[in-house]
């Protein structure tokens, strides 16, 4: 028996988040928030809701608010250090049966689940050091969005006060769900509620959706048993997860491209705008000639675009780092081994919304070596390369709240 305490995450940037949340609170429930809308100030609000008494939803609501100060001028480091520890000290709480966490509006509850997974928490009073994960389960994400806007925010290009786009953000949310909340879907016409609907079912297909108001537990029920609830992929991982729908449904469509030979740097770098307009998002491994041991993960929502690392190709391993590689990678690996190149490829998919996949797929073959250039393995090092250089700073605010691999130590409940 599973004896961790349950999560259930709400996020999105819909005005109806924090009453979806709320709705969830009943006895034995905590409901825990932490507001970023004071950061220019230097602090983060932390707020711990409960109930006590009564039965459901019928008892004394009680609330506590904590002023925490950025942790040497950081979001991250402030949000990592007071969150995990605490969840680990509520778990030790009997009176505490479940746990729900009000994600602030531009946080990404992936990133969370990657913090509880993996950053270690240490200094918890009767508890061993480690995740918060030994003590808490993800049970459910919940991701509210504003029907009206959603769509149109997902294939924008606003700029958000980090280097994120607010596509980046709702797509983010939504493709990391388990459940959905619809605010405001009786104001959008057939159309309108049909494009939102074919967009939704292909970014997280089988997932419930439910209207503002309804039963926020019934829809916890109707959370199918396959679902994510928090587990994380990587870059190798399948890209299309729960067999969403793959034919073309009004100018929506996800569009799959992959290709055994690699991209020319160059061409590739101009070929990415095709990715940027009347798409929803892409997101894939990408194989670089000038970059023959790492895979690239590439990923687009709207307007925003991120290329970062993908690991190393297994082909570029030793056998030792090899045998350290997950099971699964190895196997899906060996049933497309070359001779050449390993297990190097390019695999995308792109969820289009008005874009042409025919055009979409010509711009990328054509940014694909030709086989002169194949040929010529010795000159791709002599190239330029656009994708060449990385830069991440683990304290930068910009990048995500919880994914720190340090240790974190118990702050002041």
């Amino acid at each position: 028996m599973d004896g961790r305490t349950p999560l259930v995450l709400v996020a999105g940037m819909s005005e109806s988040t924090p009453h979806t949340a709320r709705a969830l609170l009943r006895t034995g429930t905590v409901l825990v928030h932490h507001d970023l809308s004071h950061v220019r100030e230097g602090v983060v609000r932390r707020t711990v809701t409960s109930m006590t008494g009564g039965t459901g939803s019928a008892g004394t609501v009680s609330e506590r608010e904590t002023i925490l100060e950025l942790a040497h001028g950081c979001v991250s480091c402030t949000l990592r250090e007071d969150l995990l520890p605490l969840l680990r000290r509520l778990h030790s709480h009997s009176s505490v049966q479940r746990i729900v966490l009000l994600l602030d509006r531009q946080l990404e509850p992936e990133a969370l689940c990657w913090a509880i997974e993996h950053v270690v928490v240490t200094g918890v009073v009767g508890q061993l050091d480690g995740p918060a994960q030994r003590d808490c389960r993800v049970d459910a994400v919940v991701t509210c969005i504003d029907a009206q806007t959603w769509l149109a925010d997902a294939t924008g290009d606003e700029a958000l006060d980090d280097d994120r786009t607010l596509a980046q953000v709702v797509v983010g949310q939504v493709d990391f769900a388990d459940a959905l909340v619809l605010r405001g879907s009786d104001g959008l016409d057939g159309w309108q509620r049909s494009r939102l609907n074919a967009v939704l079912a292909r970014i997280a297909p089988r997932v419930p959706v439910f209207d503002e108001g309804d039963d926020i537990e019934a829809l916890l029920l109707e959370v199918p048993a396959d679902a994510r609830r928090g587990e994380l992929a990587d870059a190798h991982s399948p890209l299309l997860r729960r067999q969403p729908p793959l034919d073309d449904d009004g100018g929506v469509m996800l569009v799959e491209f992959t290709a055994n030979r690699p991209f020319h740097p160059e061409r590739l770098h101009e070929a990415i705008d095709v990715l940027l307009e009347g798409v929803v998002y892409s997101r894939g491994r990408v194989w670089v000639a000038t970059q023959p041991g790492e895979a690239l993960w590439l990923e687009s929502a709207g307007g925003g675009l991120r290329v970062a690392s993908a690991d190393t190709w297994l082909a570029a391993m030793t056998p030792q780092q090899r045998e350290r590689v997950p099971a699964e990678r190895r196997a899906l690996a060996a049933l497309k081994w070359d001779e050449r190149f390993g297990d190097r490829d390019t695999s995308m998919v792109v969820l289009t919304c008005g874009a042409n996949p025919l055009e979409i797929d010509r711009t990328l073959q054509h940014a694909l070596v030709t086989d002169e250039e194949l040929a010529d393995e010795a000159s791709w090092t002599t190239w330029e390369d656009p994708f060449g250089e990385f830069h991440e700073d683990p304290c930068d605010e910009s990048e995500s709240p919880y994914a720190e691999t340090e240790s974190t130590r118990e702050g002041n409940e």
